[in-house]
């Protein structure tokens, strides 16, 4: 099920010339992306306006970019454009999205807290589904401490990431980093200042 206000929100927010996220890649990504085999073929899930996917384009990956937002969508593909790499772009709404099966190397889902813990589960499922047996993913999100903070994210607890709901939500998988911490984020007026922060690095099982 389409969640129609949710895209025009976000077609809202990326309407600006600048690029609310920045255009540079999240801090997560750029540290661990060596983990990703060279010319993977990658989705980059609710990529907004295109600055990860663009950023793993320029490693050399193979890379699908997903967002709900048409307008997150072109400036995905404006920057791709700018910065020379060639970008695959899907204008896909999770809810009513076909993970396609066993299609990716690695999966990489950056500060995607759109979505409550049902549709959660399903997104989750999708990885699962779409990750071939042994493909990486690398995601990353804000615990609920962040609403303290305030520098950026959703507003509904439901919607963050604690490290137990995690480890239970990956149990079968090999994780080879989950770790909690507290960090300075500067990634455009859209998330910017001391952030709480949880990584996670999985590996899908074999079977």
């Amino acid at each position: 099920m389409a969640d129609h206000g949710q895209s025009q929100f976000w077609d809202d927010r990326f309407e600006a010339e600048h690029y609310v996220f920045g255009t540079e890649p999240n801090a997560f990504l750029k540290r661990e992306a060596h983990r990703i085999a060279p010319a993977s073929r990658v989705l980059a899930v609710a990529d907004g306006e295109g600055r990860n996917g663009v950023y793993l384009a320029g490693l050399g990956h193979d890379v699908v970019a997903t967002d709900f937002a048409p307008k997150g969508i072109a400036k995905a593909r404006r920057l791709a454009g700018e910065k020379g790499v060639r970008l695959h772009t899907e204008l896909v709404d999770l809810a009513d999205y076909g993970w396609p099966e066993a299609e990716f190397d690695a999966v990489v889902a950056i500060f995607i807290q759109i979505a409550d813990p049902a549709f959660r589960a399903e997104i989750f499922k999708g990885f699962a589904k779409t990750l071939k047996p042994g493909g990486l993913l690398l995601l990353e999100g804000y615990r609920p401490e962040q609403l303290e903070y305030g520098t950026g994210g959703p507003k509904a607890r439901e919607n963050l990431y604690t490290e137990d709901m995690l480890r239970e939500a990956f149990a079968g998988w090999d994780i080879s980093i989950l770790n909690a911490y507290d960090a300075e984020v500067d990634e455009g007026p859209g998330h910017s200042g001391m952030s709480a922060l949880i990584d996670l690095i999985a590996i899908r099982p074999e079977n």
